[in-house]
């Protein structure tokens, strides 16, 4: 089958991508090297819906990221998934470096920034009681908000394949020839395309050397972030920046939809691409960082330690048609606010296919709603007795730390879970103080009974994190 158009890539970008193109009469293929979506990048994202304070006027990502948080909102309830709008507080710790807040909020307000404003200590006491005594301003942005990073991935993949996108897991791309099309080569099989969208997020700049466009490079910026307990979901009532600096935007303090605060991240930029680790020089600079912004933090209050690589290719987002090669749009470098805006992205490279020549004819009968996913630890009493009297199954508690039953995991499975790591993505299980302590052997039973693998089949991220070992034959 010859493909309209294919997207190698299943994180944020990739699947809004592949979203906004299911709205015409395409056939579309989504390839992802990983085992499952959002394994790659988007994992690790903190999950903030930025404002667009802290980026240059002129830039590409300033303008996609403005836009991306107007177009969220909507995508939110279309697609199901859960989005707060929180606010977030840039602060300075000393007056004299009140002009720096200045010039942010100029340059937000010439982006179109809304509702940006300066507030001072009275205001801060007042509305955020937890922040240090040190802080006499702070650039207050309450368009601001916090999603799920996985779940939004997982849910504009689920709205798209609905709407005819075929999507391929464990699909390393090997290889771009030049046919009819392209002929892209994976580990597995070709895949035949007239068009081609490369949002390989970290290994962009390998793909783009299989089609000869190697002039740039991606470099892996380390980020070590650490996770509290829900219990200190107030830690804050804002997202909490220092002011930027040219590595990033600093040891931040970070609502999150699920409710557990982090602090975070590092900023280091390194050679290795699966380099997660995390060490002891990078919570000291993360705690050190946090506490002079909120003294309150207490690190017996943190459950988990995790580090993401951001993939950084100069200051600006790299967006583009390939004219030597008409018919593929590479995407890359897209890092912070790429989450923000990656609706936006998906908006712009579209406008890059229809001038390269990709027919766009929309599509009578596209399904623009999902229902949203049930969630226990997210619902009322009232929403519980309800899905009780439907299911009685939403009663078996498998995670007791994230109040996760055995209905939602296999609706998670059904919905696309493979693994241990797309379950706690798409459910929360396995996140909790207890770390899959108590639920992880019932997971495991409800994928293999639902895939009707043998429990040695079951792993935590794919081929080669098998979590037992035993007779391969032996039934479940």
């Amino acid at each position: 089958m010859i493909y309209d158009i294919l997207i190698i890539g299943g994180g944020v970008t990739g699947t809004a991508v592949a979203r906004e193109l299911s709205r015409y009469q395409l056939s579309i293929a989504l390839l992802e090297k990983e085992a499952e979506l959002a394994f790659g990048v988007s994992k690790s994202n903190s999950g903030i819906v930025h404002p667009g304070t802290q980026n240059p006027p002129d830039s590409l990502k300033g303008r996609l990221c403005v836009r991306g948080n107007k177009l969220l909102r909507g995508l939110s309830r279309e697609i199901g998934v859960y989005f707060k709008q929180v606010g977030e507080l840039i602060i300075i710790t000393t007056a004299a470096d009140l002009p720096r807040l200045q010039k942010l909020l100029s340059d937000g307000r010439k982006l179109g920034v809304r509702g940006l404003r300066i507030v001072d200590r009275k205001w801060l006491a007042k509305n955020e009681p937890n922040l240090s005594s040190a802080v006499p301003y702070a650039l207050y942005a309450p368009t601001a908000g916090i999603i799920s990073p996985y779940r939004l991935v997982y849910d504009l993949a689920e709205n798209a394949a609905a709407n005819g996108v075929e999507i391929f897991t464990d699909q390393l791309v090997t290889g771009v020839k030049k046919g009819r099309g392209f002929i892209v080569e994976t580990t597995r099989r070709k895949f035949e395309a007239r068009f081609m969208v490369n949002a390989a997020g970290l290994y962009a700049d390998e793909v783009a050397a299989l089609y000869g466009a190697a002039d740039f490079k991606i470099t892996p910026r380390k980020g070590e972030e650490y996770l509290l307990d829900k219990k200190r979901e107030n830690l804050t009532r804002h997202i909490i920046f220092p002011l930027p600096t040219d590595k990033g935007k600093g040891m931040l303090v970070i609502k999150t939809s699920d409710g557990n605060p982090m602090i975070g991240p590092t900023a280091e930029d390194i050679e290795d691409k699966t380099d997660l680790s995390t060490t002891a020089e990078g919570f000291r600079k993360v705690t050190d960082s946090v506490r002079e912004m909120a003294p309150c933090l207490d690190t017996r209050d943190i459950i988990a330690y995790f580090a993401g690589l951001r993939p950084v290719s100069g200051a600006d987002f790299i967006i583009r048609a390939e004219t030597a090669l008409p018919g593929i749009v590479t995407v890359a470098g897209i890092q912070s606010p790429g989450l923000t805006a990656s609706p936006a992205i998906a908006e712009y490279v579209v406008r890059l296919l229809r001038k390269a020549g990709l027919n766009l004819r929309r599509k009578k009968h596209f399904q623009k709603y999902r229902p949203a996913t049930s969630h226990l630890f997210a619902s009322s009493v009232r929403r519980i007795r309800g899905l009780l009297e439907r299911d009685p199954s939403y009663g078996d508690i498998v995670c007791r730390c994230e109040l996760v039953s055995a209905r939602e995991i296999r609706e998670a499975v059904r919905r696309g879970a493979r693994t241990m790591d797309g379950v706690k993505f798409r459910t929360r299980a396995q996140a909790g103080r207890c770390h899959g302590g108590f639920c992880t052997t019932r997971i495991m039973k409800i994928i293999a009974e639902e895939l009707k693998l043998p429990l040695t089949a079951v792993t935590k991220k794919g081929a080669g994190s098998e979590l037992v070992t035993g007779d391969r034959r032996a039934p479940v």
